[in-house]
Parts: structure tokens; sequence; C-alpha cells
């Protein structure tokens, strides 16, 4: 009897013993001895990190999580800072591969220099046409828009077409003009053909670009396969995972899939459609995409030009130039319909918006149809220049303003030439957009602007140019604070885009997509920061840029 009840004791300390002690979880890997940012809502942080199938299991200290997860290996990061992978909420992701395939023209201090350099690169390349990409003639020494004599001298045989650093101002040699049946007499809508002593000078404005670049060799499928692995390559040396691509043709889309499909493009992509009657009634048919690592369900419709280009609609003419205050790529009456249409369908809008004309226009518009359905949204792409009476229809009808805070500093020393002492004021105001709506998405708008991220960060935060200039900063009251500017590079462009369940922060369940820095973004000097790339980039838990 004494051994039965010895038994059964043992049996019962067994039972205890196997019910107390749970089988830990299955993961693939953890990071310890590491500082890492979620990037939620309380900026928590955290020394360990366990991921499993692509995605975030759990965060917490390394004591706890080893206690609670059997993996297969471990990550040191010593010294090391981890954030969420960056999401670019505004960029041209293909546009940067195809620039990186053509004469970069962004050193250049004169046009003469610019077609120096177009001598030179021909000389090394086969096509027989020339592309480029890239000059500002704010930064030559008369800021004056030139005349295409020289570039006819260099190239009369072949085509030519060279386009401003914001895409929305070209310059083309004649042979090219002919071919795309350009005359003194063309008359274009939202374009302009720019005249020098009554002859054609070359210079293209806005829809003008369209029509000769519609006549230049198009790139291959190959020449396109390139363009977008390559533009990742880039993207995952700063950290950025993902990208919202504003403005693609349904064929790159494809592309893009394919790719994707193939395990070969690795980047997530939130593509916004390109907005043509073709487009909008192909996609509204077929409804949006989405699949792990590519997005589709918004169109990108275009409101004016630059203000650099002085395509910018304004409500008053521009300071440097009486009588023009810019004018609309798309009838606003054409954009209304567009506006209707989408509104019925799931697709969010996603439309330029520089000057203050065009963004008076689209808030009333976008009001008038999606105002009281605060999910949808909708957004303006640059917001750029907003009347102080307008820019509280961005909280009152839910609008989401999307901004690259790097254009203020590279736009600062010749904008207040366009918009004058006052209205400069309304221009990039972004603390007053983000006290709108408490969220604001931000990009780089590459390859309009340098990649990487930092600069956006450095940006927002200092507004201060790469020399650091002006001093204490241009308009800093409109500066964001580091944790804003972190939100805006991670959290709000995954909001801006209906994915921050999916990525964004760090928190369980989200995909493991994350970048590990020398740096940390809420303490280090800016100036350090700014110059700042990735040690590594993860996605799906795997590292991207060994």
């Amino acid at each position: 009897m004494k051994r039965f009840s010895v038994f059964v004791n043992f049996i019962l300390i067994f039972i205890v013993l196997l019910v107390g002690c749970k089988p830990k979880i299955q993961g693939d890997v953890i990071l310890v001895d590491t500082h890492i940012q979620l990037c939620d809502s309380a900026y928590t942080t955290a020394d360990a990190m366990v991921i499993g199938s692509g995605k975030i299991l759990a965060i917490g200290s390394a004591k706890e999580l080893l206690s609670q997860y059997q993996v297969d290996s471990q990550l040191s990061f010593k010294d090391k800072f981890i954030y969420p992978g960056i999401i670019d909420a505004h960029c041209h992701f293909y546009g940067l591969g195809r620039f990186l395939q053509m004469l970069d023209l962004s050193q250049t201090k004169s046009f003469e220099e610019a077609v120096d350099a177009c001598l030179h690169y021909y000389s090394k390349q086969t096509h027989n046409y020339l592309l480029g990409r890239g000059w500002d003639q704010n930064k030559w020494p008369n800021q004056a828009y030139p005349s295409n004599e020289a570039l006819n001298n260099a190239f009369p045989d072949i085509p030519v077409l060279l386009k401003r650093v914001d895409g929305h101002a070209a310059i083309a040699n004649d042979y090219a003009l002919r071919l795309a049946g350009l005359n003194i007499h063309s008359k274009i809508d939202g374009g302009e053909l720019l005249l020098n002593k009554g002859k054609l000078s070359g210079v293209l404005i806005d829809n003008a670009v369209d029509l000769v670049e519609r006549v230049m060799p198009k790139p291959n499928k190959q020449e396109n396969i390139k363009a977008l692995l390559d533009a990742q390559a880039m993207c995952f040396q700063y950290g950025i995972t993902s990208v919202t691509d504003a403005g693609l043709e349904t064929s790159i889309i494809n592309l893009i899939d394919s790719l994707q499909q193939a395990g070969l493009l690795q980047i997530r992509i939130n593509a916004m459609v390109s907005l043509t009657k073709e487009n909008l009634a192909y996609w509204l048919k077929r409804g949006p995409l989405k699949t792990a690592r590519l997005q589709v369900n918004s169109f990108k419709m275009y409101g004016d030009g630059a203000l650099g280009s002085r395509g910018a609609c304004l409500l008053k003419p521009y300071s440097d130039q009486a009588n023009h205050s810019g004018f609309l790529l798309t009838p606003a009456a054409e954009m209304e319909q567009y506006i209707e249409q989408i509104a019925r369908s799931p697709f969010q809008l996603c439309t330029h918006a520089i000057g203050d004309s065009t963004n008076r226009l689209l808030l009333k518009l976008y009001g008038r149809y999606v105002g009281q359905l605060p999910n949808k949204r909708w957004r303006i792409e640059h917001a750029q220049v907003v009347n102080a009476e307008d820019i509280n229809l961005f909280g009152k009808y839910s609008i989401v303003p999307s901004v690259q805070t790097t254009h203020a500093t590279s736009d600062m020393n010749w904008a207040i030439k366009r918009l004058g002492p006052q209205r400069i004021h309304d221009a990039y105001a972004y603390q007053s957009l983000l006290k709108e709506l408490n969220w604001l998405p931000l990009g780089t708008d590459f390859p309009v602007e340098p990649v990487s991220p930092f600069f956006t960060f450095y940006a927002a935060v200092a507004r201060r140019d790469a020399a650091g200039l002006p001093k204490n900063g241009f308009q800093i009251e409109e500066a964001l604070s580091r944790k804003q500017a972190l939100s805006g590079i991670t959290t709000w462009p995954a909001r801006a885009a209906f994915q921050e369940n999916e990525m964004g922060s760090l928190l369980p369940g989200t995909f493991a997509d994350f970048m590990v820095l020398d740096v940390n973004l809420l303490e280090t000097n800016l100036n350090q920061i700014r110059t700042t790339s990735a040690v590594q980039t993860f996605v799906n838990g795997l590292p991207v840029n060994k």
C-alpha cells in the first residue's frame, strides 16, 4: 500500500510538472544585444526580437524571449540601432532605375557644361539618341532657361531630350522637335513651348515634354528589368524596404509583379497607377491587386506642374514673372469627372498639387465627393503651396498631405523669388500640415531628390541644406520633431497606403522588414544622421544588402 502511495505521488508530481512546463514556441532567429525602436505610438524600445516565417513574433528582453522561444540561430548587433525598414511615401522607383541609365546632369553649372557632358557621354555609348536628366537652371549663372542652338550644333542628326531635375520641363534639340511634329504654331493643353526671338527655343514645359518623350526610343524589357533591380539595390543601401511609386503604367506594374513572383525583386511596392482613361477603365474592371510584395489600389492624377519651372498653378501671378500664374495639367472639369468615378470605386486617389490654386481646387473637389468618408484616405501629393485660408480643409475633409521635406531646402534659395516674401510662408508648411490630421507621410521624390531618406529626416528636423544653411533653419517654425520625422518615414507612410497592420513598425505580426544603423536617429547629431546609410537591411527577416 505504501509503495502504491509513492507511485501515485510520483504520477501527480509528473502531471503538475507536465502541465506547468509549456513547450517553447518555434521561431527562426532571435536578435539580441541591440537597441530596437518599435516605432509604435509610445516609441517603445527593446533589446531582443524574435522572427519566424518572415514576421515579427515577439519583442522584449533577451532573457524573457529565450525562455519562451526555441530558435535556430541568434544574431547580435552590439552597439547598433534597429528600426523598421524605411517606407518612402512618394518616389519614382522605376524612374530612378531609368535615370541610372541616362546622362546625369545634376551637377552641371551651365548649359554649356551640360552640352559638353552630352558630347562626352554620347561618345561612349551605342544608342542613336540621347536622354539626360537633372539640370536646374536655378543653379546656372543667370538662372534663365537656355536655348538649344548649342545642342543643335552638337547633335544635328539624332534626337536629344534632356529633362529638368523635376521632370516638369526639358530641353530638346530641333531634330527631336521635328520628330514630334512641333512648331511655333503648336498649341498644347497643360504645357508650353517656349520661344526665343520668334523661334522654338527647345524648352518644353509639362505636357509639352510628353509629346517629345513619346517619339524617343523606348527601353526594351531587359533594360526595364535592369532599371528595377538597380533601383532596388540603391534603396536597400539606405534601409528602404518599401516604396510608393507615384505613377506607373500597367505594363511596368505587371513586370514588377512577375519579378517579385520570381524572387528577383524583393522590395515591397505600393504602385499608384498613372491616371489615363485607358488605365482607369482597365483597373476599375480588374479591381485592386494585393500580393505579399505588391499593392495596386490607387491612381495618380496630375493637377499642375512644378514651382521651379513655373508650371505650378498659383492664385496670383508669379512674383518673378508678371501676368503668369502657371496652369493646370488636367482641366478642372476633367479632374472632377475622374474624381467622381474613383469616389464610387474601392481605389484611392492621389493628386499632384503644387500651387495654391491647384491645392484649393483639389481640396474642395475632394471635399465634395469624399469629405464625409474619412477612411478613403485620399491624398494630395506635395501640398507645396497652400493658402492659409485653405489649410484647415485637410483636417475638415480628412485629406492626407503627402510631402517631401527635402524640397523645402532644395528650393528655398529661389522659391522666394517665385512666391515673394509674403506668399513664401504658405509654402513647405510641414508642421502646419501635420497638425491637421496629426500624421504626415514623408517621401524623397527620388530621383528628383537624392534617394537617402536620411536627407528627408534631416531636412524635416533641421530645415537646413547640405552646407548647414541657413544656420537657424528655413522657416524653422515649420520643422518637425525627431519623433515626428521618424514616424514620417515609417509608420505614417504605411498608414497612407492602408498598410499599417503589415509594416511601418516592429510590432508582433508585422513583416520582419528592418534596418540596422550605426546612429540613434532620436539623439545623434543631425549632421551625422544626414550622411548615414544602412549597415544592413532585412526583408522578411533575411538580409538583402550583404
